[in-house]
């Protein structure tokens, strides 16, 4: 089973989605509805840590649960749950250099783990007005990927099963994102289905419609 921790942001059906389309059982609590001994009781084979609006300071159990489990259940965190891993490895979160709310950018990548079989540069869906300063990373964190002008887009600990990434996987703007989920679960383990047909992402150049914020709730703070 496969812990989805919900730090109230609807892109969490879309990763369970993603999860479930791979194979795979899940359970959605919210970040403020579960405890340690509650994760411990689960005994889930991963920790999926959800994005999520603000900081993750205020992302409930999240930064608890990295804190306790990375050392012995693999663990992914996206977007807001990509910073909660930094901080609770003792980094920094500070503004990003432009709010981004669904845009399609390019990242580079090592092509490692994670980042196995995937383009590079990879196209990937951003939506977040925060991220992990570099310069804050302990040395047990490395950067997998990042933008042109230096921002973090990946990490993972050195030596524990524990990888973020500041993009969103289960975006239609992102290339192959079943197929990162399905890198994260081989590497956590667990066995997987086929990924679905790739999705379908505009040309960056083309993504300018994405750019502004539309729709109830659009002038939140984003993670």
């Amino acid at each position: 089973m496969i812990l989805l921790i919900d730090n109230y942001d609807s892109f969490v059906f879309n990763l369970d989605r993603y999860l479930r389309e791979l194979g795979c059982e899940t359970r959605t609590v919210r970040n403020d509805a579960i405890s340690i001994s509650e994760v411990e009781r689960l005994q889930p084979q991963a920790i999926v840590i959800s994005p999520g609006p603000c900081t993750p300071n205020e992302s409930g159990e999240s930064v608890a649960i990295i804190r306790e489990f990375g050392a012995t259940v693999p663990l992914l965190g996206v977007c807001l749950g990509h910073q909660a891993i930094a901080v609770a490895y003792g980094g920094q979160i500070v503004r990003a250099p432009e709010p981004i709310h669904g845009r399609a950018s390019e990242i580079r990548h090592d092509g490692t783990r994670l980042f196995e079989g995937l383009p590079n540069p990879l196209t990937v869906g951003r939506y977040h007005s925060l991220v992990a300063e570099p310069e804050s990373l302990p040395g047990e964190l490395r950067v997998t990927a990042s933008m042109s002008d230096g921002v973090i887009m990946a990490l993972e600990h050195r030596q524990l099963p524990v990888f973020g990434v500041q993009f969103h996987p289960e975006s239609v703007l992102t290339v192959g994102g079943h197929m990162l989920l399905k890198n994260f679960l081989s590497l956590a383990g667990i066995d997987s289905q086929t990924p679905p047909l790739p999705e379908y992402a505009p040309p960056v150049e083309e993504a300018d419609f994405y750019r502004q914020p539309i729709g109830p709730g659009a002038g939140r703070l984003l993670r």
